[in-house]
């Protein structure tokens, strides 16, 4: 069976003339992300060079492939949180083989050795579509790195009170804080105050810089008002903490926070990120705070790691595998 999948597949590389095909398709897939929205990776276009393909059976699109040069070879993707295969039903563990296995001769025929292949946490899929997990392995993959997401589930049977940090109503007005949560237009005055206190907390406590500039950032905010919203907490007019949210169908992801001294004193960078898991699971998602990863995912920041779990966040694993072309 998997022979005959192999020869019906079409693989073609995606042109700017796909862009509405790619985005009905990713919108709609049972694992899609709106970072697979060509709005979203074309922020980056020129730091990535696109490679990436859309698969066909008996002339029938059943998968799209998110990639880009990557050295010698090529990725899926770097530019991105995740990776890998997106599809709108699961394929099945013996179609999803003869996809990878066209993707490898497509590979070889380009004369690149290897893809370095991001899968997509189960969190994230709307239906389980681990497929390409056994493919990867039936295919000889390595898995090269794995992170440990810190995770609360999207109900509060997932959040245990023990763990939790409760905050009162009356420590908020004790604080005199006031938490909004901006999106689109409303947030446009917040942005560079946000962004200005990030850049100066993580040089300060990592020598770094965000990954997106404000421009970027603004960018995507305003392409994707639905899916990117800013959270602040305020005294009066002064920002104390920040806290950048990428929410899709099923997970509300932490991009970013930042506070510095005056937050720290009133704990408003915690009482932000206990409404923003509220506010997460009244809407039935996950909420993701990332790993706590540092040397490329071989060593764990204990301080930010025991901060993720205070919250009561557990791990789901993220794996990065190295398929041979």
């Amino acid at each position: 069976m998997t022979g005959a999948a192999a020869d019906a597949l079409t693989l073609r590389a995606y042109t700017p003339d796909d862009e509405a095909l790619w985005n009905r398709w990713v919108a709609g897939a049972a694992n899609g992300s709106f970072l697979f929205d060509r709005g979203f990776m074309g922020y980056h276009a020129a730091r990535f060079p696109d490679a990436s393909l859309l698969v066909e059976r008996a002339g029938r699109l059943v998968a799209v492939l998110p990639a880009h040069r990557d050295g010698a070879g090529w990725a899926s993707h770097r530019g991105l949180s995740y990776g890998g295969l997106v599809v709108a039903e699961p394929l099945g563990p013996a179609l999803t083989l003869a996809v990878l296995q066209a993707v490898q001769a497509h590979g070889r025929r380009q004369g690149w050795p290897t893809l370095l292949y991001k899968t997509l946490p189960l969190i994230y899929h709307r239906l389980p579509c681990e497929d390409d997990r056994w493919a990867l392995w039936r295919l000889g993959a390595t898995l090269v790195r794995r992170d440990a997401l810190a995770a609360i589930g999207p109900t509060p049977a997932h959040w245990p009170p023990a763990r939790r940090r409760p905050i009162t109503r009356a420590m908020r007005e004790r604080a005199g804080l006031r938490i909004e949560w901006l999106a689109g237009d409303e947030a446009a005055d917040a942005w560079p105050v946000f962004w200005a206190l990030l850049e100066a907390e993580l040089q300060a406590r990592h020598g770094q810089s965000p990954v997106h500039t404000l421009d970027e950032i603004r960018l995507l905010a305003g392409r994707f008002p639905a899916h990117i919203r800013l959270g602040v907490a305020r005294r009066g007019a002064q920002l104390l903490a920040g806290a950048v949210l990428f929410e899709g169908a099923t997970v509300s992801r932490l991009q970013y926070t930042a506070t510095g001294d005056a937050g720290r004193r009133v704990a408003a960078l915690d009482q932000l990120l206990e409404q923003a898991v509220v506010r997460a699971q009244a809407d039935g998602r996950w909420f993701d705070f990332g790993h706590s990863h540092e040397d490329e995912g071989r060593a764990v920041n204990a301080g930010l790691a025991f901060y993720k779990a205070s919250f009561g966040a557990s791990t789901v694993v993220h794996d990065h595998y190295l398929l041979p072309c």
